[in-house]
Parts: structure tokens; sequence; C-alpha cells
């Protein structure tokens, strides 16, 4: 189908692109040392009030790795707001913003200080004509933010999209660069980072196109024509007349080899998941429903940015969705929608991703 890009989501020309190289890793037995397991945050315990008069709490989370996934409640203490305040998360840091200002954080990330957790204060985004603020879609980064190519992105609830590279507030300067959607497609979208194209990019709503935001090149945007044909044949007539379109999110997801994917969930009713896999052939882009992703298990959560990764690496189950939200999460078999295993819920819904140690 012809698809349209707006020529202003490409409009913003930063210094250079992220550069996202590889770290040094050892591998031994079905683990990367070097890196700390997969947590899910559940909760702060024993809040108290800190000498700096905060509410903060002992940090309580689950090792997804674990073969029997319990509560441990760690010694760190985190800020209480952090369990139900936040806008997004991503590469194991969360956000918050108010009147002024958008603050990242590390404390929610179990292998970070405790002592010395790591903040990153930025001004807020100037809201262009016509768009608004105060609603957040979700936020994005390309990397961690403490290093020096990383651009955070933060999607609005309609037109507005904005980036910034948090480093430079690290030298004491920091500059937004805003961008109005005028696709309504996007409105509703939620932005993440393609490690295979280094863009950002967003889903339109309904599944029929991806936008691509190139963050190296000016006037420089992709459109990918993604075929979503068979997108309810696997409903039968109960689900297609009990769920609706309002309780589904539309998720866009890379795998460790670069496969891309998108994940239909539909958090309330029935906790459904559909996946479909993108190939590419000849310039043209389809997405195929699909049972069976491989080796492979795919994270997602309601605010964070979802991740896939090789699960016999990690001792993960293969071919499954880990998902958490306010309301459920658990463990789903991608081949038959059946739950294989329960997590929980979380005030925090948030996976960290493995983590350099």
């Amino acid at each position: 189908m012809s698809c349209l890009l707006l020529s202003r989501l490409s409009r913003l020309c930063l210094r250079k692109p992220p550069a996202l190289g590889v770290r040094g890793r050892y591998f031994c037995g079905s683990r990367f040392l070097s890196q700390t397991p997969i947590y899910r945050i559940v909760r702060a315990d024993d809040c108290r009030y800190s000498s700096e008069d905060v509410s903060v709490g002992r940090l309580v989370v689950r090792n997804v790795n674990a073969s029997e996934e319990k509560d441990e409640v760690l010694e760190k203490m985190v800020p209480a707001d952090l369990m139900n305040g936040t806008i997004g998360g991503s590469h194991g840091w969360v956000a918050t913003m108010d009147e002024y200002f958008v603050r990242l954080y590390d404390d929610l990330n179990p292998g970070a200080s405790d002592s010395d957790p790591k903040r990153i204060v930025l001004g807020r985004p100037k809201t262009l004509p016509h768009c608004q603020t105060e609603l957040v879609t979700n936020v994005a980064m390309s990397s961690s933010p403490e290093d020096e190519d990383c651009i955070l992105a933060v999607k609005f609830l309609g037109p507005q999209l904005s980036f910034c590279r948090p480093a430079q507030q690290i030298r004491g300067y920091v500059e937004w660069v805003n961008i109005r959607i005028d696709d309504p497609c996007f409105f509703s979208s939620r932005v993440s980072y393609s490690e295979r194209y280094k863009m950002f990019s967003m889903l339109a709503s309904g599944g029929t196109y991806i936008g691509y935001w190139d963050p190296e090149k000016k006037d420089r945007s992709q459109n990918l024509s993604v075929c979503r044909s068979d997108l309810y044949t696997q409903f039968n007539q109960f689900e297609m007349q009990h769920t609706s379109n309002d309780c589904r999110s539309e998720l866009l997801v890379e795998g460790p080899t670069g496969e891309t994917f998108i994940v239909n969930w539909w958090a309330v009713f029935f906790r459904r998941f559909m996946v479909y896999k993108i190939d590419e052939y000849m310039g043209i882009h389809t997405a195929s429903f699909t049972k069976d992703i491989g080796d492979v298990c795919i994270f997602v959560s309601s605010k964070g940015q979802p991740f896939c990764l090789k699960a016999s690496l990690y001792g993960l189950t293969s071919n499954c969705i880990y998902y958490v939200s306010d309301r459920v999460s658990g463990k789903v078999s991608i081949r038959d929608n059946v739950i294989v295993g329960r997590l929980g819920r979380s005030s925090a819904p948030y996976f960290i991703p493995p983590q350099s140690s």
C-alpha cells in the first residue's frame, strides 16, 4: 500500500549517530558472566522518610532467570515515588517529568549503586503550537544516558516527538529538538529505537506501516510498507465481539539478530498476544502472523521499551513473551497463547534488561 511519512519527521540533524558498539562479554555455560540477570520490578517495601525528607523503601524484585521465581527484598533503598510516578523506562533507567524537568534515574536497577545513585536532570521540552506535553506515550533511548552519543526520545500523546542528548546535560547544557508529526496514525504510537537501522521508529496505528527517523542525515526518512492482511484471522467470533481496540497495545521490537516483530497485546480481557514477523524481500516488507520465533523471548511492559533476548543464553523459555503492566503480568507461550507461568502484578511495570557488571 502507499505509505506517507511526514517529511517533518526527518528534519532533525544531531551531530552524529549513536555509537552502539558491543561491549566485552565472557560466555560460560548458558549466560554471559559479565551480565546481570533480568529483573522485574515488584514494589518498594518498608517505606519511610529518609534524612532528606523523601519517602524511600527497600526495592523488591524478581529474578526472571531463576528456576523458581519469588520476591527478593533487597537492601537497596529507592524513592517510593518511582513506584507510580514514572513516564517510561529504557536500558535500566526510568524517567519522570514535572512542570519544569525531565529526570532520569538508575535507582530501580538492582545492579546500580545504592549509596551513589545516578540521576540526570534535563530541562522540560518546549510545547509546540497545537500540541500538548502533559501526557506522555513513552520514552526510548538509543543506549545508556551516560553514553556520549545516547539520544533520548520522548513521545507525547498527540503530534509532538522530542529528542535530546542527555550527555550534554552532564556537561551543563542540553538542547531539545521538537518535531510536530502531522499524520494522526502516529499520535498514540510508542517510539522505540532500532539498532538495525540506527534510527528511532514508530508503528502507525493499526500496524499498516512504520515510520523511521534518522538522527544522522538531514531530510532523510524512510517508510516501510507492511502488509497486515491476516491481522484478525486467528480470532474466533466470540473474541472479535468482546475485544476492543482500546485495550490493545501495538509494540515494535527487534530480535537479537536484527529481525523485527510486531506484538499485539490485549491486556484487559484475554491477555492475548499475536506476533507478526516482518520479512523483507527486494525492498518489500510484509508482516506475517507467526507462532514460532525460535530461540527467542520477548519482554514487553506497559511503560518500558520492549526488548528481545536469545533464550538459551539466559536460561529463559524460548518462543515466549514475558509481560508486565500495573494490572497483570506473566509469561505466555507464543505457540498457543497459554500462560505457562505467572509473575504477579507490579506498581512499577518494568523489566530491567541484562546489565554489564
